[in-house]
């Protein structure tokens, strides 16, 4: 999520890390959230504070919340660089922002609502799913992110104001939401009372209850800090979920000392590079236990697999990386066992599906990436970790 480091991080390790869906009778109901990526966009964006051109969505308040578009020509709004941070979105190209915190209340609170496409109906359940990121403009994190049913919208012109109302849906632990490595997923049931119309986003605690921590800058993010906690939040989904059925949210196991980040970096190319360190230079960075692709790791190789298609002579070996977590995990649950070969194996089908032919790519499974260069000793174990979980590329 950085200028130099592209951060994905989701909260509880296969719901949130990796968009696991509710249950499978969920995932096939309708959303009930129009527009809840925040895809279908109304208008020119040209500031921050426009919510309101995603559409069917907007602020209650006279403090608007942003909108961050992919497509974006205005660089404070753009995805997934922005005047906060530098952030993938979660799914689609565009994602929404809003303060949850800030120290003194010095910054105002902002919400994103939206109309759903029915009103709820009493007594049913609902599985309830959103993302958030904590971008690296925050100075602060918090607690207390949630979700808010109401029969009717919230509405004041008032900028200074905050929400304070029961929170329907917090994260499961209702922990400070600290890490600007990604997504993390806020989800829970809801059993209507019936008639709910409308849901918003926000902190919906006063300042006196809401717990906050104060967060390190990142060495990579050169904006100004922002005196407050300043979330990303995407993929936003309510559905139906029938009797004797659960809204699964990753409560399955306890994955407390399982790491739940994936690093990403962004490399900045230039025409006096030669093909070899392009190619050299990108690294595809992996989940916990996964041999998934993230969109900046197809953005990566979408780069190799043009070099290569334009130097037909370049061969290439894959080196690929597990953590130390994952190959001690592996001894008692196979699914976690060759991480290192399970992640050459996507990278170079990605290649070959762009055209690369297959007798270029060789594979040197490594295991435990320990001699990473990207690793500083600074670093905490869970970013160490997450810079392990790795493919990255030497040109014969």
């Amino acid at each position: 999520m950085k200028s130099t480091s592209m951060k994905l991080k989701q909260g509880l390790l296969f719901a949130a890390l990796l968009g696991v869906p509710a249950m499978a009778s969920a995932q096939n109901s309708e959303n009930l959230v129009d527009n809840g990526g925040f895809e279908s966009i109304g208008g020119k964006i040209k500031k921050t504070g426009q919510i309101d051109l995603a559409t069917g969505w907007k602020s209650p308040t006279g403090a608007r919340a942003d909108l961050f578009l992919s497509d974006s020509k205005i660089p404070e709004v753009g995805a997934p660089k922005n005047v906060y941070g530098d952030e993938a979105p979660k799914e689609g190209e565009n994602y929404a922002g809003f303060v949850a915190y800030s120290y003194g209340d010095k910054a105002p609170r902002t919400y994103v609502m939206a109309k759903l496409k029915t009103p709820l109906k009493k007594d049913v359940k609902y599985c309830v799913q959103f993302y958030v990121n904590l971008a690296e403009a925050s100075k602060y994190s918090s607690n207390q992110i949630g979700l808010k049913f109401s029969k009717k919208e919230y509405g004041t012109d008032a900028k200074s104001s905050i929400i304070e109302d029961k929170t329907d849906i917090l994260h499961m632990k209702n922990k400070i939401v600290n890490a600007m490595y990604g997504w993390e997923l806020i989800c829970g049931t809801y059993v209507a009372e019936g008639g709910e119309k409308y849901i918003t986003i926000g902190n919906f605690t006063s300042n006196e209850n809401t717990k906050n921590e104060r967060n390190k800058k990142s060495e990579d993010f050169k904006g100004t800090q922002l005196g407050a906690a300043y979330y990303f939040v995407d993929d936003v989904s309510v559905r139906v979920i029938g009797d004797g059925e659960t809204c699964d949210c990753g409560a399955e196991e306890d994955n407390s000392d399982i790491s739940t980040t994936i690093y990403q970096k962004v490399i900045a190319v230039n025409d006096k590079m030669s093909p070899k360190q392009k190619v050299e230079l990108q690294s595809m960075y992996f989940a916990f236990g996964k041999d998934k692709l993230t969109q900046q790791a197809m953005t990566a190789l979408d780069l190799v697999a043009t070099e290569m298609k334009a130097n037909p002579s370049m061969m290439i070996t894959l080196k690929g990386h597990s953590d130390a977590k994952e190959d001690e995990m592996a001894e008692k649950k196979p699914i976690y066992a060759e991480m290192d070969k399970k992640r050459i194996a996507a990278v170079k089908a990605y290649l070959v599906s762009k055209g690369v032919e297959e007798s270029r790519i060789s594979g040197d499974p490594q295991g435990n990436g320990t001699s990473n260069p990207e690793i500083n000793e600074q670093d905490e174990d869970d970013l160490k970790m997450a810079k392990n979980r790795r493919v990255h590329i030497v040109v014969n």
